[in-house]
This record gives C-alpha cells, sequence and structure tokens, in this order.
C-alpha cells in the first residue's frame, strides 16, 4: 500500500534566504523535539555552482498511539520504547538557477511505515533587470518569494514479510510431497494477532495516521522556518545565531542537552 500527501505555498522571502535558513533552522520554538543535526557528507560542484549536503537528524520521536495499538506485542522490540529516532536528509542547492531539492526519510521503524518527504524550493521567474535591481542578498530578505513544493510518499510493509514467507513455501514443494502439502493447504488457518484484520486494512490505517502526523508536522515546521526568516530579516546571521542559542537553553538549559543524558546515566558525577 502506498499513500501519497502533496502541499504548496509560498515563504515572503527571496531564495537566498529561504535556503540559508533551511540549514539553520534547528533548534527552534516549533522544533523542540529535535535533538541534535549532524552532516555527514557535504561538497561544493564548482562547475555546476551545486552543494549538496547529507544530514542525520536525532530526533524524540516515537510512534503514533493509534499505530502502536495495532503492533503486536515485542514486534518492535526496544525500538518502542527508546523514543529517539534519525531522519536521513538529503538537499542540492543550486545557487546559480535559484532552486533547493531536498529529501528526508526516516531510518526507524521502516518495516511498519517509511516515511519519504521531497521538497522543491525556487524562486519565481524574473527579468533580468528585475534580478540587478534585487542584488538577492543573502541578508536582504524584505523583496521577493520563494515556491515550494512538498510531496510525502507513505508506504507500510507491515505483514508483507509473511506473504512472501508464505509464497515462498507454496512454491517450493519436493517431488513426492503434493500430498502433504495438499494436507497443509487443508488445514485451517490459525488464529493469531488480530485475525480479523486483513494485511491491506492494517497497512492503510497506519498509512492515514502517519498521513495526518505528517501534515500537522509540515504545519510546524512553515512556523519555524518563519521565525528564523523573521529573525534573519531583523538582524541578519547574528541574530540567527542568537536566536539559536536562546532556544537551546530554553529547551535545554545552559548546559545543552548532552550534560543532563551524562548526569542521567550516571557518566559524570553532579555538579556539588
Amino acid at each position: 500500500m502506498v499513500k501519497f500527501y502533496e502541499s504548496s505555498f509560498n515563504y515572503e522571502y527571496p531564495f537566498p534566504a529561504v535556503s540559508l535558513a533551511y540549514f539553520l533552522r534547528y533548534p527552534n520554538p516549533y522544533a523542540k523535539h529535535v535533538l541534535s543535526t549532524d552532516v555527514i557528507d557535504r561538497h561544493f560542484e564548482p562547475d555546476s555552482q551545486r552543494l549538496y549536503t547529507t544530514r542525520l537528524h536525532l530526533k524524540r520521536s516515537k510512534l503514533p498511539p493509534a499505530v502502536l495499538k495495532l503492533m503486536p506485542k515485542g514486534f518492535l522490540g526496544s525500538n518502542s520504547d527508546t523514543g529517539q529516532s534519525y531522519i536521513l536528509e538529503k538537499s542540492i542547492v543550486d545557487a546559480r538557477e535559484g532552486w533547493m531539492t531536498t529529501e528526508t526519510k526516516n531510518l526507524e521503524w521502516t518495516g511498519v511505515l517509511s516515511v519519504i518527504e521531497k521538497q522543491c524550493y525556487k524562486r519565481p521567474s524574473i527579468s533580468s533587470a528585475e534580478a540587478d535591481s534585487s542584488g538577492h542578498d543573502i541578508e536582504t530578505t524584505k523583496l521577493g518569494t520563494t515556491e515550494v513544493t512538498t510531496s510525502t510518499t507513505f508506504v507500510s510493509r507491515f505483514g508483507q514479510s509473511g506473504l512472501r514467507a508464505g509464497r515462498r513455501r507454496a512454491a517450493v514443494v519436493p517431488p513426492g510431497n503434493e500430498a502433504a502439502a495438499d494436507t497443509a493447504d487443508d488445514d485451517p488457518p490459525k488464529k493469531g494477532f488480530l485475525s480479523s484484520w486483513s494485511t491491506s486494512s492494517l497497512q492503510r490505517t497506519i498509512e492515514i495516521v502517519g498521513m495526518r502526523r505528517t501534515r500537522d508536522a509540515l504545519l510546524k515546521s512553515k512556523d519555524g522556518m518563519n521565525v528564523v526568516l523573521g529573525r534573519l530579516r531583523s538582524g541578519g546571521l547574528v541574530e540567527v545565531l542568537e536566536g539559536m542559542r536562546r532556544d537551546r537553553e530554553a529547551m535545554y538549559g545552559p548546559d545543552g542537552p548532552w550534560k543532563r543524558v551524562w548526569k542521567h546515566g550516571n557518566i559524570i558525577e553532579d555538579d556539588e
């Protein structure tokens, strides 16, 4: 089963400001669940004027309770209790043509639900005279807009492994054992977890829950970007970095998130 969600909107800021804010959007008041962001790879191609970046985000996240209720006990192991998940993000920025594409996908619980979000940011087509007058300075955010289109794909493979295993067993019948295979087919199906539910119904329900959650997350993501863009407009990069510091202290205290984790795990001693 596969479901799609699409949306489009505009930021009332030019493309250079929006593309910069994208890489500086964590932390912000609407993303308190983001614990850390690490750059795995980044390189710039001079010929194409494109910047390629791969980042890994660690977020405080759990499967929605509505989805957990559908899972058999112990199906997720200890992953359902960690409260953290990794998100892989890949992006390409074309400074010459004025567009940016991003792709994010979850690395946890992919056997239950895979969510792949693709976004395209681009500046509207303008004449050369308008481009010369605006200048497209990164910190000049009072003119221009940026168009954003988002497409999200939800794929639930829950239950498919069992179906594939059944097909493989049915396809491989040793010579002379046809009668045994017929007897096995005549056996009544074993009653198990949610026996009244079909696999497709479970997958569809999981995808619908994921779609609703992603729709709400997109609204918060837009609000968080607007906070960063507003700081960029009012005080440039200095205000953006200062705002990030304030948000980090508001969420984790002056010591940051990791000292609290170390203390909780007794890795370092509490201050006297």
